[in-house]
């Protein structure tokens, strides 16, 4: 305000909310969300699930559960954020007895943080490695050993001597001059040059978490600059972020487009394409529960709620915005990207499949082994392959990293949220300290154990904890701050809307939402194993550790929750009901969009600050 002399670089002349800033236009927001919900997942992971679970009839379970499962806790979020103006934590003033469930998003969020920095590191680490005439994983090089060859090698076949069939090894069939009948070779096991790169080269793996091994110097060096590309991305908070995501937000979609042209052009690419969504289409698997587990728990992770960043991001919008078209513009074009994806991923697959005569199914994968074995290895197939495994890995870079800007943004406005002078004066230190601090963390996952180290939290932070935080946030916001309530409050931000209009969020938010998550976080834990990398089994006390991230994650919920209830004054009863009600200070930020609803509001600052007038030339 006019008290300040020094201008913060975080608020412009436009912004109505001088205290926190808001995004400089309705473009940096869409596309910060599109570039949090939009990430690795859509290209390494939904490609895969829906070949898996039949095809294109997998979209019919897909798109219900966005309607039914994403979309309701995406317009929930955004709109709790706008409304209050504030981060994960501090909106809990809406329902003080959870304020633990924004806790446990922070922290979930800041455990995923650190190591999909390094995941990022990955990329960039190829990325580099792809500036040579002769990608280096196109065949097996000095470091490969005996098992590494580019062809499948045949150990014994059936074949036809003297008008007898005889099953014989290789080596005699050859030097015989026989040939093998088809269908009966078997195969050596063999390693293909793609895979050993990627664990004696990139990760130099070791045999288990047991051996941490050495820090990987070229990984830490690619983990620090993928922080320095951060840190100098939020330098300005939302100011400076919303300017980089139009590009890492975009650019993604123009290389997705050249590699589905590339890949289209290629002989077998149809073969890839009709796995993935053609003729291979199966629509009996829709009896199966386990494809609208997938497809529920796919559209859940794929659309980032319940992490506490489309509050946070949200928080910075205009008091009118309409969130309600936002959130469902920025879920589909999520879905659609995922969609779009799997076209680029599988034609150039099924042009692999082609050249190394294995069939499709042998060579699709997800996760890691889709991103750096896989695909890498069907682009060094390809005439000018360095280019391709450039832009490639390009987009992985760009795919990470605006997800990577929103989750560092969480914890800014987390800070924000609760040191608001601090935060003032150093937001530039803050910002870089935190990401100092996670780039240290992050180093155990750059030894040569590291693989098995994000593995670890992956599985154990990034699975059941932010379920749980979900079903909480949706219970404790309909059930009891109240769903009409919350209904009002959105029609405050964007005007009055039919009964008809009500009608379905009602049904989600009161009935459909809350089963379907329920259900899926009762089966991921019923169904919940140990985690395992590959065939390498994790030692007990790999587990364990993962055991107490998780409990560390969580805890906060119940002690946050008998905290307040101890502080809380009356006999127990009273207690609680006191703590399920919103604080005095909870309703619209500033004062101009209280409205008769809010009229009532306690304004901490004016609390805090009784010696200083608050001077406001607008208001």
């Amino acid at each position: 305000g006019l008290l300040s002399n020094e201008k913060d670089a975080h608020i412009g002349d436009s912004d109505e909310n001088l205290e926190r800033g808001n995004w400089s236009n309705k473009g940096d927001y869409l596309l910060s969300m599109v570039g949090y919900a939009v990430g690795l997942g859509n290209v390494w992971r939904f490609p895969y699930l829906t070949y898996q679970n039949g095809g294109g009839a997998f979209l019919i379970p897909y798109t219900l559960m966005l309607a039914l499962a994403g979309l309701p806790l995406f317009f929930m979020e955004c709109s709790l954020g706008q409304f209050a103006s504030l981060g994960p934590i501090s909106i809990w003033r809406i329902l003080p007895l959870f304020q633990g469930v924004g806790i446990t998003m922070v922290i979930i969020s800041t455990f995923v943080a650190i190591y999909y920095n390094v995941i990022i590191a990955y990329a960039l680490y190829y990325l580099f490695a792809s500036f040579q005439k002769v990608l280096p994983w196109s065949d097996c090089f000095s470091w490969a050993d005996e098992f590494c060859s580019k062809t499948r090698l045949v150990s014994d076949c059936n074949a036809t001597l003297d008008g007898n069939i005889i099953h014989a090894n290789y080596s005699f069939i050859t030097s015989n001059n026989l040939t093998c009948i088809n269908g009966t070779m078997n195969y050596k096991p063999v390693q293909f040059p793609s895979e050993q790169y990627w664990n004696k080269v990139t990760l130099q793996r070791s045999s288990g978490l047991d051996e941490t091994g050495n820090i990987v110097w070229y990984l830490a060096l690619c983990l620090l600059l993928s922080w320095m590309i951060v840190g100098a991305a939020l330098f300005k908070g939302i100011k400076s972020s919303g300017k980089v995501v139009y590009f890492t937000a975009l650019f993604p979609y123009v290389i997705l487009l050249i590699l589905l042209v590339r890949g289209a052009t290629l002989e077998g690419a149809l073969d890839g394409i009709e796995y993935y969504i053609g003729r291979q289409s199966n629509i009996t698997k829709l009896m199966e529960a386990e494809v609208w587990k997938d497809a529920a728990t796919q559209i859940f992770y794929s659309l980032s709620v319940a992490w506490g960043g489309l509050v946070a991001l949200s928080s910075y919008n205009k008091f009118h915005n309409n969130c309600y078209s936002d959130a469902i513009l920025v879920c589909v074009t999520n879905c659609v990207t995922s969609v779009f994806a799997g076209f680029a991923i599988f034609s150039i697959l099924g042009h692999m499949a082609f050249v190394s005569e294995r069939p499709v199914s042998e060579v699709v994968d997800s996760g890691f082994d889709l991103a750096f074995v896989a695909y890498p290895e069907a682009l060094s197939k390809l005439p000018v392959s360095p280019l391709w495994s450039f832009l490639f890995f390009f987009m992985l870079l760009l795919l990470g990293l605006d997800s990577q800007f929103a989750t560092i943004e969480t914890l800014t406005t987390t800070i924000q949220d609760i040191y608001p002078q601090v935060m003032k004066k150093l937001r530039l230190p803050i910002t870089l300290g935190v990401c100092i601090l996670l780039f240290l963390l992050g180093l155990i996952c750059v030894s040569q154990a590291g693989i098995y180290w994000v593995n670890l939290i992956d599985h154990f932070c990034a699975g059941w904890g932010i379920l749980i935080a979900a079903v909480l946030e949706i219970i404790g916001i309909i059930y009891i701050y109240g769903g009409n309530r919350f209904i009002e409050d959105i029609e405050m931000m964007i005007g009055k809307k039919s009964r008809w209009f009500w009608m379905w969020w009602r049904m989600c938010w009161f009935f459909v939402t809350p089963v379907l998550l329920m259900a899926i976080l009762v089966w991921s834990l019923v169904t919940f194993s140990p985690p395992t990398y590959g065939s390498v089994v994790y030692p007990a006390w790999g587990t364990a550790v993962g055991w107490c991230m998780i409990i560390f994650c969580v805890i906060w919920i119940p002690i946050v929750a008998i905290a307040k209830v101890v502080k809380a004054e009356g006999n127990l009863c009273q207690r609680i009901v006191s703590c399920c009600r919103p604080t005095a200070n909870w309703g619209p930020y500033l004062e101009c969009h209280r409205g008769e609803r809010y009229s009532h509001v306690v304004d901490p600052k004016k609390e805090k600050e009784h010696e200083i007038p608050t001077v406001r030339p607008e208001m």
